[in-house]
């Protein structure tokens, strides 16, 4: 196993990107095993809400950000451990 930083990737197309929004709820829990796709957290916007999923399977070990954060593309959201 090994660490792995999880980021806010960009929400939607180049015309309609979103840049970061609020962190409304966290939907990983820490130490469950969770699948690639698996919903991670929800953000919101001015414009919509996201569900941003779990870019890689493992669990989480650490949450970087808390409900009401408001974070930006590239900002770590969590630390998980995967499997190389």
């Amino acid at each position: 196993m090994s660490a792995y930083t999880v980021t806010l990737p960009s929400l939607g197309d180049d015309d309609d990107a979103v840049n970061g929004g609020e962190v409304s709820a966290l939907l990983a829990p820490l130490g469950v095993e969770l699948a690639e796709g698996d919903d991670l957290l929800e953000l919101t916007t001015d414009k919509a809400a996201f569900v941003v999923p779990v870019p890689r399977a493992g669990t989480v070990s650490s949450w970087q950000v808390a409900e009401g954060d408001t974070v930006n593309v590239g900002q770590a959201l969590c630390l998980m451990e995967v499997s190389e």
